[in-house]
């Protein structure tokens, strides 16, 4: 679908998903400050499980509205077996499913560097 208002990239911020409401409050929050951050782009929330919209969903949303480019951030601490299995087989499925998309996946947040060091500096912060 050609849409010139959608916009032409997008950020999914793709989260494991919890049984509790609350778990999903500081994902609301970084997606707010995503979206300020990147006025020109979608922003979008994903999770695996127990929570809506799934991560096909949203790749769906956003192809449909005429988004060509997709990245994907896994907001989980490391690589673990989510990561390593479930996801490539969720990406590999969308990527079939809207072969006009661009859809790349970033490494997992929590190995990032800078990451690491903003959780340092949080934890110095509580320990004095």
């Amino acid at each position: 679908m050609d849409n010139p208002a959608a916009p032409a990239k997008a950020l999914v911020l793709f989260g494991h998903g919890a049984r509790d409401a609350r778990w999903r409050e500081p994902f609301d929050r970084l997606h707010a400050k995503l979206a300020a951050a990147l006025p020109g782009s979608a922003v979008r929330l994903a999770f695996l499980e127990l929570m809506t919209p799934s991560l096909p969903d949203a790749l769906a949303e956003l192809a449909g509205s005429g988004v060509a480019d997709i990245t994907v951030v896994p907001v989980f601490f490391g690589q673990g077996g989510h990561l390593r299995r479930d996801l490539p087989v969720l990406l590999d499925d969308c990527r079939r499913r809207h072969p006009g998309v661009e859809i790349r996946c970033a490494t997992a947040v929590g190995e990032a560097e800078g990451v690491l060091d903003a959780v340092v500096a949080y934890c110095v912060g509580v320990a004095k």
